[in-house]
């Protein structure tokens, strides 16, 4: 994401694809609240919290199952061992 804004779910490999779910998941948290002084004080409350925190993960799943399927599951990509 240049300049904020998402250029495209494309990602040569599956981690980039992972890391690219996890900006997206950020971005929606600043985008609902905009103040990051509010984020501030909100986060000792919801980083300690298991409900929070397995559904901060079910979000980023469903992004990455959302840039998975763009990227056609990476069937062309190999994992280089080694």
């Amino acid at each position: 994401m240049s300049n904020g804004q998402l250029q495209m779910l494309q990602t040569p490999t599956p981690e980039e694809g992972f890391d690219l779910a996890i900006r997206l998941a950020q971005k929606g948290v600043e985008v609902t609240q905009p103040s990051e002084e509010i984020r501030q004080m909100l986060r000792p409350v919801y980083s300690r919290n298991v409900d929070s925190l397995i559904a901060t993960s079910q979000v980023i799943a469903i992004h990455f199952q959302t840039i998975a399927a763009a990227n056609n599951y990476w069937r062309a990509w190999t994992p280089h061992y080694g």
